[in-house]
Formats: structure tokens, C-alpha cells, sequence
């Protein structure tokens, strides 16, 4: 069994959610009750920091397409950032990157709510 790890921390109005591990259908409810609580607590801007997540399947893709439209129904977005080549290859088959932001830290994912900026 493969381990998967969801760290949660909050900046003002910004929430990270740092995935560790490995994303796939044993793991994602634990990402998707994540996601839940941030829109239960009406949290809309959402960073997901893949640094530590070694596997995504489309099982934890589908999470994002689950939450996408009600974050932005509330003037929110998910920002994506800090992919391995590998992870970002999966979500770039799937043309994940014309819908989301994926930026190479958390910084640039800050800046990019700060700035009010959004894609498509």
C-alpha cells in the first residue's frame, strides 16, 4: 500500500494543500474530503503543491474537475504548481493546462492570486 499525505496550510485568504505520496483511486478521498472542507469553509483560492506527490491517476485527476466550477462560482481558482515532470505529463495529456494554472512554485501561485490574474 502506497502512502498518500494531505498537509494543509492557510496564508490570509490563500490555502495550500501539499500532496505527498501517491494519488490514485485508494487514496483519492482523503484529497476530495480535503477539498471539501476548504469549500465548506468557504476557502475558494486553493493552492495543490505537488513537490512530495510521486503518482497521480485519474482517479486524483478527477478530484479537480469534481471542485473546479463551484471555486469558481465563488470567484476562487486552483492554482497547480511544483509538478515533476512526470506528474505534469499526465495532467498535460489530459490538457489540463488550458483550464488550470500550473506554475512552477508557490510563489508565482501567491502572486498569480495577488495579482487577481486568471487564465482562460
Amino acid at each position: 500500500m502506497n502512502g498518500f499525505e494531505v498537509v494543509r496550510k492557510d496564508l490570509e485568504d490563500v490555502s495550500t494543500l501539499f500532496l505527498k505520496g501517491y494519488l490514485d483511486a485508494h487514496t483519492y478521498p482523503q484529497f476530495e474530503s480535503a477539498l471539501q472542507k476548504l469549500m465548506d469553509e468557504r476557502r475558494f483560492k486553493i493552492i495543490v503543491n505537488f513537490s512530495d506527490l510521486s503518482y497521480i491517476s485519474s482517479a486524483g485527476l478527477g478530484v479537480f474537475m469534481g471542485f473546479i466550477e463551484t471555486v469558481r462560482e465563488n470567484a476562487g481558482d486552483i492554482k497547480l504548481c511544483a509538478m515533476s515532470p512526470k506528474v505534469f505529463k499526465v495532467f498535460d495529456l489530459l490538457g489540463f493546462p488550458t483550464i488550470y494554472d500550473i506554475v512552477n512554485d508557490e510563489t508565482q501561485a501567491h502572486q498569480k492570486f495577488t495579482d487577481g490574474s486568471r487564465t482562460n
